[in-house]
């Protein structure tokens, strides 16, 4: 196994644009990978630029007619058939639609190839994530959905367990429907509250059916959930379930819509704390996964002040060559945030937090509104998979 990580990289990806008004900015995409150079991060990676996701590979999670219809949509945003999700307010059709869906997709598929075959330990895409996407649907600004096409490529080579942890605010519903039967995946999605956003969907009793019963966890946080909160509840879910299920490739999603300055949602996350679970998600590839790590991006809406920082320190843990957070941001990279957006970008990679939480195992109060959400995941999934509430 290569000790360099896998950055997948290519421009045409930042022509993902739903437009001008859309929340959606491609600019987070360029800012992200122009703070990776900044940092000289590229250099302690290998950079990749993989093919887009064919027809066959597409095929694997989503229906051929929808595909179809993504074309015809691409080759004439006129032409958007809106019963697949697709000419919307959320997916709006633009020109060349699939052949840069595609396009990121592919990233996420080469990545989860580069890393089962050993080609190397850890790969990132963060231009990936998009985690809404249905077989038969766009949704939630998603066309192709590029972590349960990777996933499905791992189980296509040979793998028996791969585990999906996605910690963007929004409930990971789509991958969670392409494995809602399928018991080689489990999937752990710890978002905001269905009560309070986007998709509806998450509650504690989503848990999968038939032979996949207890594949699917979900942990509903409520809406102004901060640093404390939101790492307690992942340590008090995530690791046991990896413990349990031993996964063969552990593939996580880092929407940095967690954070308190995002637009669309209502959690109050750090960056300093999403920092910290990304430093986890890693620790736990390498005790759980034999060190097999595919990592995505996922949602984010404030495209400067936090997007570019949060995927800059995904990759620099990836790269086992950490930003440690008190770093100066360098000028150049401040000077291109002015010039694309005439914003003024952030001076340090950090929020000026440093995150803690209360373990699990040193007891929880059935009265807070946390520790209850964590309880109703435990009590509905646990137990299906054998494990104590």
């Amino acid at each position: 196994m290569s000790g360099r990580a896998q950055l997948m990289w290519d421009d045409a990806v930042t022509g993902y644009d739903f437009g001008d008004s859309h929340p959606m900015d491609p600019v987070r995409l360029a800012l992200t990978m122009g703070l990776v150079r900044a940092f000289g991060l590229d250099r302690a990676v290998d950079v990749v630029a993989a093919k887009a996701a064919g027809d066959s590979t597409l095929r694997l999670v989503h229906r051929s007619d929808y595909v179809a219809a993504v074309r015809a949509a691409s080759a004439d945003p006129r032409a958007a058939d809106q019963n697949y999700g697709i000419g919307t307010t959320d997916d709006p059709a633009f020109a060349g639609m699939h052949e840069v869906s595609a396009l990121i997709a592919g990233q996420s598929v080469a990545a989860a190839e580069a890393v089962w075959r050993g080609e190397t330990g850890h790969a990132v895409n963060f231009t990936g994530g998009l985690h809404h996407a249905m077989p038969g649907g766009a949704a939630g600004f998603c066309i192709y959905n590029d972590p349960a096409l990777a996933i499905a490529r791992l189980l296509e080579l040979g793998a028996e367990r791969v585990a999906y942890v996605d910690v963007d605010v929004h409930h990971g519903d789509g991958v969670q429907a392409a494995f809602w039967e399928d018991p080689r995946v489990l999937t752990v999605s710890l978002h905001e509250h269905p009560r309070t956003l986007f998709p509806q969907t998450g509650w504690p009793e989503e848990t999968g059916a038939g032979a996949g019963e207890g594949g699917a966890v979900n942990v509903a946080l409520p809406a102004g959930t901060g640093d404390a909160g939101w790492l307690r509840a992942f340590h008090a879910v995530v690791p046991e379930l990896l413990a349990d299920f031993r996964p063969q490739v552990l593939v996580t999603q880092h929407g940095a819509d967690t954070h308190f300055e995002d637009p669309l949602a209502h959690l109050a996350v750090s960056l300093d704390a999403q920092r910290a679970v990304m430093a986890a998600s890693h620790d736990l590839a390498h005790e759980y996964a034999e060190g097999r790590w595919v990592a995505l991006g996922g949602g984010g809406y404030a495209v400067v002040d936090v997007v570019p920082r949060s995927w800059t320190h995904l990759v620099g843990i990836a790269a086992h060559a950490p930003v440690d957070p008190e770093t100066v941001i360098p000028s150049s990279w401040r000077d291109e945030v002015y010039a694309r957006t005439r914003q003024l970008g952030p001076a340090r990679m950090t929020d000026g937090r440093t995150p803690s939480w209360k373990a699990w195992e040193d007891g929880y109060d059935p009265a807070d509104r946390l520790d209850q959400a964590v309880l109703a995941t435990r009590r509905a999934a646990f137990p299906l998979r054998g494990l104590l509430t």
